[in-house]
Formats: structure tokens, sequence, C-alpha cells
């Protein structure tokens, strides 16, 4: 079901779809993924989405599928090799809610910011034991892989934030000594819940 689902997303919402009618699409999906999963109905989006929690589910948001196709969409029409598309600047629908021209520049900025701030040390491991992308010293598709992560980033920080400010369901935020696991679909999930 998630496969087709996630198919379905990048090739047609991305191109033919409003901003609020993905989310009534994704809406409606979550209704009866959750039914499937034999969750409560009451189970935040934060939970079933969120790649910074405690255990992640391995499903993906259509929202944010949504958001990173139209992102994608547009940098590959900026930077195209045509000089015609690159000077005509097209416009993609997305409604008042979101707006994909923001989103890609703030993307940008996030970036070239952290290319200023350099190499900080975000956990346990030491200075110099992961390498960086730098923003100005990559092109073409690397360029678009990192605003589209970037993207994703800031929606996932949306989803903590949506999960501090819940009491119950973002109690998960304050575990400390719980150790981070990723399921999927055929090593834990099926066993989890049997």
């Amino acid at each position: 079901m998630v496969p087709a689902v996630h198919a379905y997303s990048m090739a047609t919402l991305s191109l033919r779809y409003l901003l609020h009618t993905v989310e009534a699409i994704e809406a409606k999906i979550n209704k009866y993924t959750r039914k499937w999963l034999g969750v409560p109905p009451g189970l935040s989006d934060v939970a079933m989405f969120c790649r910074k929690a405690k255990l992640k589910l391995p499903m993906k948001s259509i929202l944010e599928e949504y958001k990173c196709g139209k992102s994608r969409l547009l940098t590959m029409l900026e930077e195209s090799d045509d000089p015609v598309v690159k000077t005509a600047q097209p416009s993609l629908k997305t409604g008042r809610k979101w707006k994909d021209t923001e989103a890609v520049d703030e993307a940008k900025e996030c970036l070239k910011m952290k290319e200023v701030i350099g190499q900080t040390q975000t956990d346990r491991r030491g200075l110099g034991s992961t390498t960086a992308k730098w923003w100005s010293k990559t092109e073409g598709k690397e360029k678009r892989d990192m605003i589209i992560d970037e993207i994703r980033n800031k929606e996932d920080s949306t989803r903590v934030q949506k999960a501090i400010q819940q009491p119950q369901q973002g109690q998960w935020a304050n575990w400390d000594t719980a150790i981070q696991r990723s399921l999927t679909w055929i090593s834990g999930t099926w066993r989890l819940w049997e």
C-alpha cells in the first residue's frame, strides 16, 4: 500500500494539485493507515512521520513529498541548461499556504549559513568523523539534493516542535536514555504488531 501511495504522490500530486488538496488526501490516507496499523485515531502525524523520533516508522508524509517534488521541479527549471527555460522563470501553482520559491530560497540561505558556520559537533562523535558537503563546492544534482534535504529537515523540525507542544504524545522528546531505532517493513514492523 505505501509504495503505491508514494509513487502516486510523486507523479501526480506534485504537478496537478494545490497544497490544501494534498492535505485533504493525506488526512484521508492517514486515517486508514492508523486503522490498518491498529493505533488510536487521535495519534498525531508527528508519531507517524517524524525522522528524529525515538522510534521511526518506515513511512513518508505525502505533504512532505509534495513540497519536495515542487521544490525539486523549481530548482530543475531554474538550473536548466536551456536558456529559454532559465530566463522564463516559470511559476508553479502551490496555493496560498506555502510558496515553493520562498522555501527554496530559505533552504539556499540555510545552506550558505551552514557553510559560513562550518562543521560543528552535534553528537558524541568527534570533530572530523563525518564529511560535510559545502554549498559553494557542489553543482547540479548534488545542489538540488542538498536543497531537498534541507526542506525535509525543516519539515521534520516543525514536527518536533509540534511534538514538544503536545503534552502526552510528545513525551518521547524528553527521553534521554532511550535508544533511537528505525524499523523496516520486513524486519521490525510486522514483528512489533504481532
